[in-house]
């Protein structure tokens, strides 16, 4: 490893001030910090110190997805197995090709053959995200001459984990390259977003391309078409549908994640796992899950009581939402983004609770569009500077109202 680091050194200057890629210096910047952590300190006063900077707080986002990714690469294939057997058509021509290379039977009662099956759809749609994004990354930090921020990697994680897997891959590759230009590129890149990134792109997908990213045919990763026996279509939607659906259905294979659905999304289980790392490390806010949890509580509740005579989705009980569609991913890693969300104690609770009750709102009042995490996230997000300023007066008349007593 010194040898390398003595290789990097001899490099540098090329990339400094007065050499020749000093344009590049960005690009250089973002490499050789992924490799080694920065020798530069700061010397300046004055400096808080602490133990958590930016780098290591995405990486704890980006390990507390991991439960997400595994239950995404078994519930893909697990999905893509049954239906084959079902008697819907196989693979695509180089997916199926690549399977049968590594030894795979389509068989869901096998892991491995589950896992196999679903990272030739998860990975791929990983490394165009990965790549448009970080592609973004670098050419705006090169314009703008500042370093190159390690905030994608959650969001280049998140993507592929709110698609279903037979999207295009050029639809995510152009979704990615446009939400991030116009939801934090032109504002000013990493910190001046006001939007979710990741939420952004996929409300691109879901207007632009609605085809592809709902019905029945997009959640299974195999060349549906229907089969006796068999539906590709989500828990949400049958349950937007069908009055009673539900019934049948166990919601415990749904709270698990062995349902139809979002290639990471279905799992509600391990969105819990990674809950608990994020809040044990503070990265997360507990106060704004709990809002989520509150307002989806508070206002299906009150939906229950008005009965499912006209809508069947009115009847739906609070603890089937929490497992429905993108509630847990939303509630857990989109809901707390430091950066869209609020950072008051109190304004945590408000966003919180506004964004569970809009989830559950839009999905019962809207037919049309069942899936109501994303709209409520997205729109609770323009609402989030509003919401920390008046909760900062509140405090600070309450503490000038203290000092006068």
């Amino acid at each position: 490893m010194s040898r390398l680091r003595d290789r990097l050194d001899r490099i540098a200057p090329h990339f400094g001030e007065g050499g020749r890629l000093e344009r590049l210096h960005p690009v250089w910047e973002a490499f050789d910090t992924l490799l080694y952590t920065p020798g530069r300190v700061t010397r300046t006063s004055s400096h808080v110190r602490d133990g958590l900077d930016y780098k290591r707080m995405m990486t704890i986002v980006v390990v507390a997805l991991l439960p997400c990714f595994a239950m995404a690469f078994f519930n893909t294939g697990y999905q893509a197995s049954l239906a084959i057997q079902a008697g819907a058509p196989p693979l695509g021509d180089w997916q199926n090709a690549l399977f049968q290379a590594l030894g795979g039977h389509y068989d869901p009662a096998r892991l491995l053959d589950c896992v196999l099956l679903g990272a030739l759809y998860v990975l791929p749609v990983y490394a165009v995200a990965m790549a448009a994004g970080l592609g973004i990354e670098l050419v705006f930090a090169v314009v703008r001459r500042h370093e190159v921020s390690e905030g994608f990697f959650v969001t280049g994680a998140l993507i592929p984990l709110m698609l279903p897997p037979t999207i295009p891959l050029w639809q995510v590759a152009l979704a990615t390259v446009v939400g991030l230009v116009f939801s934090k590129e032109v504002f000013g890149g990493t910190g001046m977003n006001f939007m979710n990134p990741a939420l952004v792109v996929r409300a691109i997908l879901f207007f632009a391309y609605p085809a592809d990213i709902s019905g029945d045919a997009p959640w299974i990763a195999a060349d549906f078409v229907e089969v006796d026996g068999f539906t590709g279509a989500t828990l949400l939607a049958q349950a937007s549908a069908v009055p009673g659906a539900l019934e049948g259905a166990s919601w415990w294979r749904a709270f698990v994640g062995l349902v139809p659905g979002s290639m990471g999304e279905t799992s509600t289980l391990a969105c819990l796992l990674g809950a608990v790392l994020l809040i044990g490390t503070g990265v997360g806010s507990w106060r704004t899950m709990a809002g989520v949890v509150v307002g989806t509580v508070l206002l299906s509740v009150l939906l229950n009581q008005a009965g499912s005579t006209t809508n069947p989705m009115f009847g739906v009980p609070f603890w089937w939402h929490m497992v429905l569609g993108g509630w847990a991913l939303g509630t857990v890693y989109m809901a707390t983004d430091p950066v869209s969300s609020s950072y008051t104690d109190g304004g945590r609770w408000l966003y919180g609770i506004g964004i569970g009750s809009l989830c559950v709102l839009i999905r019962c009042v809207n037919p049309a569009y069942p899936e109501g995490m994303m709209l409520a996230i997205l729109f609770m997000n323009m609402f989030a500077p509003l919401i920390d300023h008046y909760a900062i007066r509140r405090n600070i008349a309450r503490r000038l109202a203290r000092g006068r007593a």
